[in-house]
């Protein structure tokens, strides 16, 4: 199955071929934005990370995503603005979820 996508104005047919000669992709459904990732900056291959993730549900699927140790590694190791931006919030959620 196939699903046409648009991503800064240029439309890319989001199937397997698209799938198995990319790693990373960013969507931007209506709900948010969302990274599938094949490689992690600072993390590695899906095999060497699947075991830092936690199982999440959300809209009636259940899906692995980073634990927030990772996230927060992750976006240290890629470096970008938005990245390092986000890691003030994520370090304060993990305080909280501490207490």
């Amino acid at each position: 199955m196939a699903a046409s996508c648009v991503r800064e104005d240029r439309r890319f047919q989001f199937d397997v071929k698209t799938l198995r000669h990319g790693l990373n992709f960013t969507l931007s459904p209506d709900a948010g934005p969302l990274d599938l990732l094949g490689e992690l900056s600072g993390g590695g291959s899906y095999a060497q990370i699947i075991r830092r993730t936690v199982s999440v549900t959300m809209f009636g699927l259940t899906c692995r995503c980073l634990d927030l140790e990772t996230l927060i590694e992750s976006k240290r190791a890629a470096g970008r603005t938005k990245e390092l931006d986000a890691i003030a919030e994520l370090e304060a959620l993990t305080d909280e979820l501490k207490r």
